[in-house]
């Protein structure tokens, strides 16, 4: 039998059939160690064969089919390994906060290179609308022009508000789309805004450390009525990119890919080497700072910081 993994605890995976029963299935003991790297080998949105346990209502998992895509972290526990947030996807979106918490422009960086890496369109949901001041408006605008500039979509909404949810309804439209972001950003608060039904359990933002709680404590898949999934997934206080080689991180910011072939010198690092194509952009200021200061954290093994 064959399904689809709609929520992941850890040791036991939820898998939906097509007709949409739903059995909850183990791995098998020997899955875990076919040359899978990773400290999950499964995750939500993988297409997983299985057969039941013999006079039981659970399953063992017995096969992972090819993954199409997924979005990869370093593990925080064992730096060397990744962590499979989800797989299968359609979008990514980020959910970002300028204020409680707020997000820094090095984090939404990360994401958007490791999505790039692996192929996964992303855009970017600006919530805590209702919060915000003139003088965060005003940075919202530079935010945003930074980042469509590039080609990222930008949508400013407020989950408690309900303000332009709408907007995000209509790109989620038959799509399995990834939620991400730090914890107390708003992620369940925009899933319960976009699926009321669900009432996904939301915690206020801790006032002595202005991070997060965590809410959602594992992966989860959720069916849209207008058609799509929605992942919900635990929020991120750090991201550390993993399997991209220093020669190819350049590749992952659209807008130095493409002025990577002006450059003076094919194995070009984008440093401090003389008819660097990428450093004149950033001299004429048609590449921001703020981006290029990312791509040398990355590029300089500092790149766990939230």
């Amino acid at each position: 039998m064959q399904g689809l993994i709609t929520k992941s605890t850890g040791s036991w995976y939820q898998v939906q059939m097509p007709d949409g029963q739903r059995i909850d299935c183990r791995i098998k003991g020997k899955f875990r160690i076919k040359g899978i790297t990773t400290t999950n080998p499964l995750a939500v949105g993988d297409v997983v064969d299985f057969e039941m346990e013999p006079d039981q209502e659970t399953g063992v998992i017995t096969n992972l089919q090819q993954r199409k895509n997924y979005i990869i972290r370093k593990s925080i526990n064992l730096s060397k390994q990744g962590q499979v947030i989800a797989a299968n996807l359609d979008q990514a979106m980020l959910v970002v906060t300028l204020a409680s918490p707020r997000t820094s422009l090095g984090f939404i960086d990360r994401f958007l290179v490791t999505a790039e890496a692996y192929d996964i369109p992303a855009k970017l949901v600006f919530n805590k609308l209702d919060l915000f001041s003139d003088e965060g408006l005003e940075i919202l605008a530079e935010y945003k022009a930074v980042y469509e500039k590039i080609g990222y979509p930008c949508y400013e909404v407020s989950a408690l508000e309900g303000t332009n949810i709408n907007q995000v309804q209509d790109i989620l439209k038959d799509k399995v789309t990834l939620f991400s972001g730090h914890s107390g950003v708003g992620k369940s608060s925009l899933i319960n805004a976009l699926l009321p039904d669900l009432d996904l359990r939301t915690h206020q933002v801790s006032d002595w450390s202005d991070k997060g709680m965590h809410t959602t404590t594992f992966a989860e898949m959720f069916e849209l009525p207008q058609g799509g999934f929605i992942i919900d997934t635990p929020g991120i206080r750090e991201l550390g990119v993993i399997d991209i080689e220093k020669q190819e991180l350049s590749h992952f910011f659209p807008e130095m890919r493409s002025r990577m072939n002006e450059c003076r010198f094919n194995n070009c690092r984008h440093i401090n080497e003389p008819g660097c194509a990428i450093l004149a952009a950033l001299e004429e200021g048609e590449i921001e700072l703020s981006r290029y200061e990312s791509y040398l954290s990355i590029y300089n093994g500092n790149d766990t910081r939230a």
